[in-house]
């Protein structure tokens, strides 16, 4: 491991921020810059020393990736992370505009959700992976809460409750079971975890993230943060009794004020059920 590399890897164990997946995606990150850099000809380059030709060199290989503009911002907030880290945060000019980098889209115009076909949920050899999978599906989790929920003690009958050590900011919330299918994938679910994660008993979560991306990558499938806006648009449909924006439903301006009342309250439910706790942040699942 090259040394700079090296340094980077100390700078992301030191400071532990935010949830375990949130610590392990920036850690390879900024792993990853390490190496690109060095690539790049930089190769006595000390992490305290990063100045702004450093972040050019990282953004010139970004784009010859044909990185989409999402994946880069996000890499550019590790980046500034790292700046921060090391004091020099003034090298990042703050707006992303500034990179040609269009703004994050927060209204979602079309459609992002994602299903699980039978045929390449099969090739998920992983059976705790699997059933990780399935769970985002059916109740809107996310990643980590897929792999770190104890089905047993979460099981309350007609609810799913999540412990706040399981959920993004340390939030507990409660979801609702409302289907046989639900019902079944639970029982599944606690058989397989017995009274524990969906985490092999000899694994540590980071362990089972890496399992999880090598078995989706395995099997094709991404962008599966789109399992969440699945979940939410067909609770949508079941709650206002119509479609939502992102699946072709009326956007607002075209609501009766019986509809708009619908969609309002369908949109705090949903952003509850989801972790979030404001009703705005919903369009970005199921537009406006």
């Amino acid at each position: 491991m090259h040394q700079l590399t090296y340094e980077l890897k100390q700078l992301a164990d030191t400071y532990r921020e935010g949830s375990y997946a949130t610590q392990h995606n920036r850690r390879h990150m900024l792993m990853q810059m390490g190496e690109q850099l060095v690539a790049a000809g930089y190769k006595h380059l000390h992490a305290g020393e990063l100045k702004g030709r450093h972040v050019q060199a990282l953004l010139a290989q970004w784009t010859a990736q044909g990185l989409s503009p999402d994946t880069i911002r996000n890499r550019l907030a590790v980046l500034r992370w790292w700046a921060t880290k090391v004091q020099k945060v003034a090298i990042l000019p703050k707006d992303n505009a500034s990179y040609g980098l269009p703004r994050r889209q927060t209204v979602a115009w079309v459609s992002k959700a994602r299903d699980l076909p039978p045929d390449t949920l099969s090739q998920v050899r992983d059976r705790y992976v699997r059933m990780s999978l399935q769970l985002q599906r059916a109740f809107g989790l996310r990643r980590e809460e897929a792999i770190k929920i104890h089905p047993v003690p979460a099981d309350q009958g007609t609810r799913l409750v999540l412990k706040g050590s399981w959920t993004k900011g340390g939030r507990p919330r409660e979801i609702p079971i409302r289907t046989a299918a639900q019902r079944a994938l639970l029982d599944q679910a606690k058989a397989l975890a017995k009274r524990g994660a969906l985490i092999p008993a000899h694994k540590s979560y980071v362990a089972q993230l890496h399992r999880y991306e090598h078995w989706t990558r395995q099997a094709g499938l991404s962008h599966l943060h789109g399992l969440r806006h699945a979940y939410a648009q067909d609770r949508f449909l079941e709650l206002a009794g119509f479609p939502c924006p992102a699946m072709g439903g009326p956007s607002r301006a075209h609501l009766t004020p019986e509809q708009r009342e619908a969609d309002y309250d369908a949109r705090v439910i949903i952003s509850g059920e989801l972790g979030h706790s404001r009703e705005a942040i919903t369009a970005a699942y199921l537009g406006r």
